[in-house]
């Protein structure tokens, strides 16, 4: 029998939720994770199975918990621009569209999900528009830090 697990997978997945949506997935290491995450290494093998299988399940996490949520807020007439664009609520979408989803086809059919149904809580403009905002903001605060 082997030993329980020494921490909780769903405060470290959120917590790599937060990890990939600042630097994205290339942008951290497995060091870097470790690191931030408070794990061993075999730890996150044992329990994701690598890099990407904790990625995935943070992004699974992210567009189920953290996403569909404000989706679903803003359908209805509810105006969630100001949600959506506050707190990096757009920014794992974001990295993920453009870094993962071009090579990795499991991240693409969830992000396409995830845009679809962005497309219908807003309309495709609003969202394209957000995306957009989100994004240039994004690299406002990065200039600004150097």
């Amino acid at each position: 029998m082997g030993r329980p697990r020494g921490f909780d997978e769903q405060a470290v997945t959120r917590a790599a939720v937060a990890l990939f949506a600042g630097r994205a997935y290339d942008g951290l290491s497995v060091d870097d994770l470790v690191g931030g995450l408070g794990l061993h290494r075999n730890s996150l093998y044992k329990t994701f199975g690598s890099k990407r299988g904790l990625y995935l399940t943070a992004l699974r996490w992210y567009l189920e918990h953290d996403l569909e949520p404000l989706l679903a807020a803003t359908t209805g007439g509810a105006d969630g621009r100001d949600t959506l664009l506050a707190g990096g609520a757009l920014d794992l979408l974001l990295l993920a569209a453009v870094e993962q989803a071009p090579f990795d086809a499991e991240v693409a059919a969830l992000i396409g999900g995830a845009l679809t149904r962005l497309d219908a809580a807003l309309g495709p403009d609003r969202a394209t528009e957000l995306l957009g905002l989100r994004l240039r903001a994004r690299v406002s605060s990065s200039t600004t830090k150097e």
